[in-house]
């Protein structure tokens, strides 16, 4: 019994796991998904709890399972391709509506900010945490680099972008139709500014439209972003 599970132990530490976990985690979330009916039955949500209680239930550590989850990571550059493709082909709509995607994404990342800032005191949470969870609506590769230059906690950061894209990305259809938002250009804006690049792919789903604008909300809100932090 020890040898068979010495060797299960082995096989976790291949590429072969991760990817493995990844893809049956996914499939089953888009299952469960079309199966509810529901917003809350998100499959980004659903394969990220199943891979932790995967990872936590038979004792594997992290480690073993990012070395596939690397792997799945090259697929990054060809969907971000993807969303470029989506901008260019709305290029004509962007350029007439430069002004309110710049004022909508400022404001947008202004009240995500300030809002953070507002429950941190409320809840009296020290400066380190306001740090990790100040640019939780961003992109993670901006949202660390700020959490880190402000002293904040790296893995609490990653933990806020991650739970912000999901939660948008389910909720997204949902906020549209409950305020009535009926411009293409405003869904996609709000969808970005405030849920990132997982909240990018649910607007491609939405419309071309809308995955366009949400694609340049996501870059331009990181980008205000950086230069808000410079003032708290």
């Amino acid at each position: 019994m020890d040898n068979l599970l010495t060797i299960l132990r082995g096989l976790t530490a291949t590429p072969l796991f991760g990817v493995s976990v990844t893809v049956f985690a996914y499939a089953i979330g888009v299952w469960m998904n079309k199966r509810a009916k529901t917003p809350l039955v998100n499959p980004m949500l659903v394969s990220l709890l199943l891979i932790i209680g995967v990872l936590l239930l038979f004792d594997i550590p992290y480690e073993n399972y990012q070395i596939g989850g690397d792997m799945i990571e090259i697929f990054l550059a060809p969907a971000t391709a993807l969303i470029a493709v989506k901008i260019y082909q709305q290029f004509d709509r962007l350029r007439e509506n430069w002004l309110p995607v710049l004022l909508g994404t400022a404001v947008g990342s202004a009240i995500s900010m300030i809002c953070v800032i507002l429950l941190c005191r409320v809840f009296f949470l020290d400066r380190e945490l306001l740090a990790s969870l100040l640019p939780k609506s961003v992109t993670t590769a901006i949202a660390v680099s700020l959490s880190e230059q402000a002293g904040g906690l790296v893995p609490v950061t990653v933990a806020a972008v991650v739970i912000t894209g999901v939660f948008g990305a389910a909720f997204a259809p949902l906020m549209i139709r409950v305020f009535g938002v009926k411009d293409p250009v405003e869904a996609g804006l709000a969808i970005g500014t405030c849920s990132h690049a997982l909240g990018t792919t649910k607007a491609i789903e939405i419309g071309d439209v809308e995955g366009a604008m949400s694609g340049v909300a996501l870059g331009v809100a990181g980008l205000i972003t950086v230069v808000y932090t410079t003032f708290f």
